[in-house]
């Protein structure tokens, strides 16, 4: 029941959709331009840098919202799996994003999302997300290509640290624990998919965070 409440949490969190809210102050409708996507990329590359970093951040904070929510109801009632419930509430949190039922289930890609969750999660990963995004962003200027590259790398971080006891929880829970990073970094791939086609074939768009063309 602890986990269906923490994913229901954060859903509801997840349903708060930057993009949609900043296209209606700037009377567009982001979902009609760029890749149609209501994620910060897009809304950077439609609305501009302003628009873009206000997406990307309200996105963190909305997961991580939800994970300190759940870790205050469940703090004294489940202490010993709060890490596994703080990562069920960001799936949901994650879920709620890309899949909004209110816009026909068609939202982001919940990488802003999951952002707030390693930050919320674990700084140590975060920090090591961080690295690889930037390092490969600057290099590849893809935002996707780091993206995923940096969801793949917390996934192998998580459970590099889970091992050495980190996250102090049952084999069994840690286990559980993994499936669930290991469906959100499967889900981030799958939303990714056309962006990963455009890769292979050299299509895929540059973001450059000065006025350069790509």
């Amino acid at each position: 029941m602890e986990r269906l409440i923490s994913v229901a949490i954060g859903y509801l969190f997840g349903l708060f959709q930057t993009a949609f809210i900043l296209g209606k102050v700037y009377h567009i409708d982001v979902r009609q331009h760029g890749s149609g996507n209501l994620g910060s990329t897009n809304v950077l590359r439609t609305l501009g840098k302003k628009a873009g970093a206000i997406n990307l951040v309200c996105d963190c904070l909305k997961c991580i919202l939800a994970i300190v929510v759940v870790r205050a109801i469940f703090k004294r009632s489940c202490p010993d799996i709060l890490p596994l419930l703080s990562l069920y509430a960001a799936a949901g949190c994650i879920l709620g994003h890309n899949f909004p039922f209110y816009l026909k289930f068609k939202g982001g890609k919940g990488i802003a999302a999951s952002l707030g969750m390693l930050i919320a999660f674990d700084w140590k990963i975060f920090l090591i997300c961080a690295v690889v995004f930037l390092s490969l962003f600057f290099i590849t200027h893809y935002v996707s290509l780091s993206s995923l590259s940096a969801y793949i790398a917390a996934f192998i971080s998580l459970i590099a640290f889970g091992q050495m006891g980190y996250y102090k929880m049952s084999p069994s829970h840690m286990m559980e624990l993994y499936v669930v990073m290991g469906v959100l970094t499967l889900l981030a791939v799958f939303e990714h998919r056309n962006n990963i086609k455009r890769l292979l074939n050299g299509t895929e768009s540059k973001i450059y965070l000065k006025n350069k063309k790509a």
